[in-house]
């Protein structure tokens, strides 16, 4: 079953989505200047900012303010053994209940704990005041009726299953009418109650992610003041722990008003919008806004080996490497659709099935693509241009020559190196949908996806979502500290013109 990325509420209720908080990772080692016996002031320092980590963290968890938690099914790899077991045991089900209904006279002994599961589920999902469609559950799925029917040889299963869809289309989340009206067309008894069991499965998930939701200890505002209230605290003990931050953000500011140093990407960032570098060639004012926003783009870009992480964003720190590592296996795997595409043409690629089933086989043959990329390419051009080949050949049309596909696995296999002109282009346009996501939101911004990136649009507004709410929740806590650094890192006259004001 796949996994629920979102957390949607059911359509009688509503969450806020809101930024979540980790604890504090320890930084780096001091410098030796800092640690000196003789000078005991340097000595606190050192002291005070492992002590800020410490209590930060134990603060933190005080207040569980995890906002973006939520339940996920474990899905299995289907490739894995346990996958295989799990799958093999779930259609030996599924073909023994249609072994049960298609005898004569037919056995409904699977049916009815299958019709006995849903019907606990469907209550499940109910809220306290439903008290009404509780009644009307619990009398329309009466097992001991059903019971009855079933040994005369007249339960109407396909009566039973159009009366759960119609209970279903009152309980799901907005996120699920497209899946429950996929059901209503199936006519076949066995394969109508599986998509439902499926279904009820997701939304299952739904209902425990809002009720997670709705359980917060504490609103996102309190969350926000008592993490600002905390940092303040530390930072008037610790009158230097905001050094780190000034130099992330000075320079982003410096990113902004250097000139292009590279023809390539300007031209791309050409092709999909005016880049940051425009703005400085045009002298344009440096926005305090959009000096965050590169500021926070830079995380994503962040090298491992420096220490002198924004403090600010300590919290946050693992939550951003893994946004960095999602971008870097979408960038491959666009990488790989669009290389494909341009081969294979838009009969292959219009068709949403072929698609999906080249993605999921890409993703799972880029694994170990970090470890071993030039091999993960190998694997996944020959799988790539077999997959194109066959489905050619199903469709009627003329197969790859020769040529086309030895130059096809010949550039699927370059995509390995870093310096790969597609790979490139792809990265800097994924960069700049996620600033496009942070000045106009995630929605707009998918609207007019730059050029290679559609097939990923999916992907891309998960990323974008993710990032979107984590900056915020950041900016909403550290907002009034980034606008007095900020102030200081704009000339009078850029501040006159831009008007800074708190972020």
């Amino acid at each position: 079953m796949p996994d629920v990325k979102d957390s949607m509420p059911p359509k009688n209720a509503g969450v806020a989505e809101t930024g979540s908080r980790e604890p504090l990772k320890k930084p780096g080692p001091p410098r030796k200047e800092d640690s000196g016996p003789q000078a005991p002031a340097p000595q606190l320092a050192v002291a005070g900012i492992t002590d800020t980590v410490t209590e930060v963290s134990k603060k933190d968890n005080k207040v569980e303010t995890n906002h973006d938690t939520c339940a996920e099914e474990k899905t299995l790899p289907l490739s894995s053994l346990e996958g295989k077991v799990k799958e093999t045991i779930h259609n030996d089900f599924w073909d023994h209940l249609k072994e049960q209904l298609s005898a004569t006279p037919p056995d409904f002994s699977c049916a009815l704990e299958l019709l006995k599961e849903i019907r606990e589920i469907l209550l499940s999902l109910l809220l306290p005041r439903q008290n009404r469609l509780r009644t009307e559950i619990e009398e329309a799925l009466d097992m001991n009726f059903l019971q009855q029917e079933a040994e005369r040889g007249a339960l109407n299963v396909a009566y039973l299953s159009k009366y759960i869809l119609n209970v279903m289309t009152l309980l799901c989340a907005p996120v699920r009418d497209e899946a429950v009206q996929k059901l209503e067309n199936i006519t076949d008894s066995v394969r109508l109650l599986r998509g439902i069991f499926q279904v009820l499965g997701l939304m299952k998930m739904d209902m425990v992610n809002y009720t997670i939701h709705s359980l917060q200890p504490q609103p996102q505002e309190h969350s926000i003041q008592y993490e600002r209230a905390v940092f303040q605290e530390l930072l008037n003990e610790q009158p230097s722990l905001l050094n780190h931050t000034t130099k992330w953000l000075t320079q982003a500011a410096a990113d902004l008003t250097a000139p292009p140093t590279c023809p390539d990407a300007s031209d791309s960032a050409n092709a999909a919008g005016p880049s940051p570098n425009e703005a400085a060639n045009n002298q344009e004012p440096l926005n305090p806004a959009m000096v965050l926003s590169q500021g926070f783009l830079n995380l994503l870009l962040w090298d491992p080996a420096n220490e002198e992480f924004p403090e600010t964003l300590l919290t946050d720190r693992t939550r951003l490497q893994e946004l960095e590592s999602q971008l870097h296996q979408l960038t491959i795997l666009a990488s790989v659709l669009l290389v494909a595409s341009s081969f294979s043409g838009s009969v292959l690629f219009g068709s949403p099935q072929f698609v999906d089933k080249l993605k999921r086989i890409t993703k799972s043959l880029l694994e170990e693509f970090n470890s071993r990329p030039e091999e993960a390419m190998q694997r996944v051009s020959e799988q790539v241009s077999q997959e194109i080949h066959q489905s050619l050949k199903t469709m009627g049309l003329a197969a790859l020559s020769s040529d086309s596909t030895t130059s096809l696995i010949g550039q699927l296999q370059n995509i390995a190196k870093k310096e790969n002109c597609v790979r490139s282009v792809i990265d800097q346009r994924i960069h700049l949908f996620l600033k496009c996501c942070l000045v106009l939101g995630v929605q707009r911004s998918l609207l007019d996806l730059p050029g290679g990136l559609t097939l990923i649009e999916a992907e891309l507004a998960e990323l974008g979502q993710k990032f979107v709410s984590l900056t915020h929740h950041n900016q909403q806590v550290f907002g009034p500290y980034y606008t007095d650094i900020l102030k200081n890192l704009i000339s009078p006259a850029q501040a006159m013109k831009t008007k800074v004001e708190s972020l």
